[in-house]
């Protein structure tokens, strides 16, 4: 049972946090926060140590006062600030670079997609719907937490989440 939630927990809060930015444009504080928790209670479970934990948070945090300065000048929502620091928590610094790395490859091909998509016509079948239409404004912003969740999951098999399974 451990290992089935080892393996789905932190995939499927930030699978959740990319629908969500998706459909509402806004990542919830409560994603964060079961992020967070989610690794208090894995970081026990798998034996990491005090040190461990403390490097994992220091990694966390690092990220979080880059993404607030990023969130000041308006470049990124203060959804995707705290959802990337939530993720670099659980990466800690082992895997920090390659994620960053994963995200802005993988935002900036979402970005050119969304800009190219945004200059052709709403497909029917999404005229109506309220999300399509908010992805769709030009004046709209782009739903970063897309590029967040898939370079976590990108980098995700490669972490000590995974080694503690023995893969």
């Amino acid at each position: 049972m451990t290992d089935a939630i080892r393996l789905s927990l932190f995939p499927a809060i930030v699978l959740f946090a990319a629908w969500s930015d998706l459909f509402t444009m806004t990542i919830s504080n409560r994603v964060s926060i079961l992020l967070v928790a989610g690794f208090a209670v894995m970081a026990f479970v798998i034996g990491l140590s005090p040190v461990d934990i403390l490097w994992h948070v220091a990694a966390g945090l690092s990220v979080l006062a880059a993404a607030f300065v990023c969130f000041a000048f308006g470049w990124i929502g203060g959804g995707d600030a705290k959802l990337a620091a939530s993720i670099a928590l659980w990466l800690g610094f082992a895997h920090l670079l390659d994620y960053l790395v994963a995200a802005s490859i993988f935002g900036g091909i979402l970005t050119l997609a969304l800009l190219q998509i945004r200059g052709w016509p709403l497909p029917f079948a999404l005229a109506n719907q309220k999300w399509a239409q908010r992805l769709h404004a030009p004046t709209s912003g782009i739903p970063y937490g897309i590029a967040l969740a898939a370079a976590a999951l990108t980098i995700y098999p490669q972490t000590i989440w995974m080694r503690a399974l023995g893969t």
